[in-house]
């Protein structure tokens, strides 16, 4: 029995597995790279093959128009706004503090600031901004990377189809046995993880560029900050709209009272409604629709173990664990 559990099929595919896992755990110091380099990798393949669709040309012809296309709006972008967006971060965070630290006549603020201040939050404030300073001096170590990302999924693209051809070549040697496993792990994960990445990054720019003409309809101060903080927040599931409600609610009071913070509240119901209702329903598969409790759970544990990246990786990595375990939605419903 045991020499037949060891040449079962279901046994190998959980070793190699578990192998995986280790070697991406042994190196979790080049995490970064990796998962930046799958990323960029994957949705400029999306992009090449959509405009492949369109325009007949040649695919590397393609690949190097739509890299130096995107490279260069980013950069033009850091160039001319960076400066902006800087000082209007700036401003947003001394507003925010101001009135964490002013008088108010509300009582119920007040009680508020004053809960607040009884559980500490200060310090907890203090090691957030400490860690974004330390992560943002690092800028050469964070560019360098991003540049390597962008360098290794350009050459990837342009000898793609030389890459596929060439690794094929292992079903046939004396490894097609894990050759097998591994390339159904990797279909799986390019089908999960990738596809919902991608639908994260639509609905995340899609809900900032909502909520930010929200916004400048209501005349808030600082769009350009608050926008990409709504960006940033965007690609965090479910979270990301809860933790960007109290920034946004505390300007809406300091601007234009009470009343200004309902309608701040009646824009997000609107737009999250969109997202649930028309975003959600066509860019993620039906594994993805996740009882809030599970996403909350996935995303505690996840920015436990992997940090920042957990609250944006935690929600694909579980749903390509969904897919491998074959885990679907029945009728069944629970009494």
């Amino acid at each position: 029995m045991i020499n037949k559990l060891l040449q079962s099929s279901g046994f190998k595919r959980i070793m190699i597995f578990v192998f995986i896992a280790v070697a991406l755990y042994a190196m979790r110091s080049m995490i970064n790279l990796i998962l930046l380099t799958f990323i960029f990798t994957f949705l400029m393949d999306r992009l090449v093959q959509f405009i492949e669709g369109k325009i007949p040309l040649n695919r590397r012809l393609l690949v190097v128009i739509s890299y130096a296309s995107i490279v260069g709006l980013l950069s033009y972008g850091l160039v001319m706004y960076l400066p902006m967006i800087y000082g209007e971060i700036t401003a947003l965070i001394r507003q925010l503090t101001a009135f964490y630290t002013a008088k108010h006549d509300n009582i119920v603020l007040n009680y508020i600031v004053e809960r607040i201040e009884d559980i500490n939050i200060s310090s907890y404030l203090e090691q957030g901004v400490t860690y974004i300073l330390k992560y943002f001096t690092d800028i050469s170590a964070i560019s360098l990377q991003v540049l390597l990302a962008l360098l290794l999924s350009l050459f990837f693209l342009l000898e793609k189809p030389r890459l596929v051809e060439f690794t094929r070549k292992f079903k046939t040697s004396k490894v097609s046995s894990i050759y097998v496993e591994i390339e159904f792990f990797a279909q799986k994960f390019v089908r999960t993880f990738g596809k919902v990445i991608e639908a994260q990054l639509i609905i995340a720019v899609v809900n900032c560029i909502l909520t930010t003409l929200a916004l400048w309809l209501m005349d808030f101060p600082q769009l350009g900050g608050l926008s990409i903080m709504i960006f940033i927040l965007g690609l965090i599931p479910v979270a990301g709209v809860i933790i960007s409600m109290i920034p946004l609610t505390i300007i809406a009071y300091s601007i234009g009272g009470f009343i200004k913070v309902v309608y701040v509240f009646i824009a997000i119901l609107i737009i999250h409604a969109i997202e649930a209702y028309i975003l959600n329903p066509n860019l993620m598969s039906s594994k993805t629709n996740l009882p809030v409790f599970y996403t909350f759970i996935v995303l505690i544990f996840s920015e436990h173990f992997f940090g920042i990246w957990g609250l944006i990786i935690g929600i694909p990595i579980f749903v390509f664990l969904l897919d491998v375990l074959e885990v679907t939605e029945t009728k069944e419903t629970v009494k």
